[in-house]
């Protein structure tokens, strides 16, 4: 085997499915049986309003990336799948988790319908 950077990138994309998908289900672990919903849809670091509403919805979305990532290194690692295909569904799947959680955070933080404080009058000069 030649050692270049094509090879190098497919061992970091490899090794990296690991911790990823160890934070992604210890993340839905979190959520499910610790009932800890402190990371929640975050936006700009801070949670929203009510974090017990979309947790369902966050426990999903890392449940199916990192359960979709772990089988997907067994595949690998039993010789199931060809490069292009692991490399193909393990992209995918990252891009997938990233986006909805990101969809889900800023959805969760909408205000819409809800009124604003109202604005204090001026004076009106009569």
């Amino acid at each position: 085997m030649v050692f270049d950077i094509s090879t190098a990138m497919t061992w970091i994309l490899f090794l990296a499915l690991f911790p990823i998908s160890f934070y992604w289900l210890r993340h839905a672990y979190q959520i499910v049986v610790k009932r800890d919903f402190s990371n929640v849809a975050l936006k700009r670091g801070e949670p929203p309003e009510d974090p017990a509403k979309w947790a369902a919805y966050e426990m999903g979305i890392n449940l199916v990336g990192g359960t979709v990532l772990v089988l997907l290194v067994v595949a690998i690692v039993m010789g199931a799948v060809d490069y292009e295909t692991w490399s193909a569904v393990a992209g995918t799947t990252i891009w997938c988790k990233i986006f909805a959680s990101f969809g889900l955070s800023r959805h969760a933080h909408l205000k819409l319908g809800r009124s604003a404080a109202p604005a204090a009058k001026s004076p009106t000069k009569e």
